[in-house]
């Protein structure tokens, strides 16, 4: 299959657009998610006006953006229309409120959105984290259940793993809502405070991309694949991580595991 291999730019949110194009077009990605954060380049309030230049920028060098992690207001959506960014990636949280009616609180908050999905034409993308968050892509599909084709699904390989679930079941159920498959890996660790999430490479968590790989192939996957660039550990830069996890990525995607 052919994918589109884009890279989260959160560990660089700070740079130009024609800067990070090179950054990511020299590490090998064609495609980029962009945080649009307060803590970002481009913020919410700047948006409307500076998305359009920034992503012009960073398809001046080659690189594609698939999505921007930001919120739901009416300025991003304005702005990824403008932008011609195809979807908004979010997460439904869960508050003090407890797992059912953050469930709910979260439904109306997409509902309501449907409208600004509608007006300009951008998707909503909804990924599980583990954590104080819809945790498994299982949740994810009943929190997006009855709503309309362009809320999507971002499938998550760490998370999903972390779940305890097996990727060739979530991603066929989630064929239909399938926007964007994310890669990175991470396993629990024991610390004097408790059971953490540790973040590492490709080969060192619970996820298995061929196995990963195996099942987009079942379903002729063939949208943005994107690396997240999350690493626990911070002494080795992660532009090295990342490019070296996007060799095995490509690598396990070749791979036939009904061969091995």
């Amino acid at each position: 299959m052919t994918y589109l291999w884009s890279v989260f730019t959160k560990p660089w949110a700070g740079l130009p657009g024609d800067e990070l194009g090179r950054l990511v077009s020299g590490l090998g990605f064609a495609g980029a998610e962009v945080p649009v954060r307060d803590t970002a380049y481009v913020t919410p309030a700047t948006a409307e006006t500076e998305l359009p230049k920034f992503t012009a920028q960073l398809r001046a060098e080659g690189v594609e953006p698939i999505s921007v992690a930001s919120d739901l207001s009416e300025r991003v959506f304005a702005a990824c229309a403008e932008a011609a960014v195809p979807m908004i990636r979010i997460m439904a949280d869960v508050g003090p409120d407890g797992y059912a009616a953050s469930v709910r609180r979260n439904r109306v908050l997409l509902e309501e959105a449907a409208v600004l999905v509608e007006r300009y034409g951008v998707q909503v993308g909804v990924q599980p984290h583990h954590g104080r968050f819809v945790a498994s892509t299982l949740g994810v599909l009943q929190l997006l259940d009855g709503l309309p084709e362009s809320f999507k699904l971002v499938w998550d390989a760490a998370h999903d793993a972390l779940a305890g679930d097996d990727p060739a079941v979530t991603l066929e159920l989630g064929a239909d809502r399938l926007g964007i498959v994310n890669l990175k890996n991470a396993y629990y660790v024991r610390t004097d405070d408790g059971w953490k999430t540790y973040f590492g490479q490709a080969g060192e968590g619970l996820s298995d991309w061929t196995a990963v790989f195996a099942a987009l192939e079942k379903l002729h996957y063939s949208g943005p694949i994107c690396l997240t660039g999350q690493y626990s550990d911070v002494s080795v830069p992660v532009g090295e991580r990342v490019k070296t996890d996007l060799q095995t990525a490509v690598t396990s995607s070749r791979r036939d595991p009904s061969r091995e």
